[in-house]
């Protein structure tokens, strides 16, 4: 999907951001210092730079200034309204401050990625195609009709694939925040969307949490 730079010094959090980016098809380049992201910039073309503040050599301060056009994503301990605000004034897409969930990560890296149309217009599984923009969906080449709400969970679960989606995630992606409902909601359309796309092999259930599309990449 994106080409994606990586310049965090904390092996265990570059390692845990790379793995779950690659989870949902992401290429990622992994880096430790401001300098080497400085060497990775000039050398290469990348979608999308997720940036730590505080790293050896060139800070990510510094370093979001050479950036060359590329969409930065701080993600920092820095929390202090001064350092947020220094970085959206520098130019960053998003802040996000340590210690983050994974999922919100993947989730803001999406909307980056959207902002400058470096996610795909469709994509296929088996003999599944969801296309973005018409927002249908067909099956061996035949439409399918789903509901405004099932194409927003099937999306949900595309964007995220090879992630287990909480119930309460997925009803804060799809029915928003303020929905008065449960989990019950989810997975109702989740049986529709089984059903539908003859897909039961691929939603699997997670154990006393929600749901996983599980889908190889490559």
């Amino acid at each position: 999907m994106a080409k994606i730079l990586i310049a965090e010094d904390e092996l265990p959090i570059n390692d845990l951001i790379k793995k779950n980016l690659r989870l949902v098809g992401h290429e990622c380049t992994q880096v430790f210092d401001g300098d080497a992201a400085v060497r990775e910039l000039e050398n290469a073309h990348y979608d999308l730079l997720i940036l730590d503040v505080m790293l050896p050599g060139q800070s990510g301060f510094e370093v979001i200034g050479q950036a060359n056009g590329t969409p930065v994503i701080f993600v920092t301990a820095k929390d202090q309204l001064s350092d947020r605000l220094r970085g959206l004034r520098l130019g960053a897409e998003d802040y996000i401050v340590k210690p983050f969930e994974i999922l919100e990560l993947v989730e803001r890296v999406h909307t980056v990625l959207r902002r400058f149309r470096t996610t795909p217009h469709a994509f296929s599984f088996d003999d599944v195609t969801v296309d973005f923009d018409s927002r249908t969906v067909s099956k061996g080449g035949k439409p399918v009709d789903l509901t405004p709400k099932e194409f927003d969970l099937l999306e949900a679960f595309v964007v995220n694939r090879n992630l287990a989606l909480s119930r309460d995630r997925l009803l804060a992606l799809v029915w928003s925040y303020g929905f008065d409902g449960d989990g019950r909601t989810v997975d109702t359309h989740v049986q529709r969307l089984r059903k539908k796309l003859g897909i039961e092999n691929r939603l699997k259930t997670v154990y006393k949490l929600g749901y996983r599309l599980e889908v190889n990449d490559g």
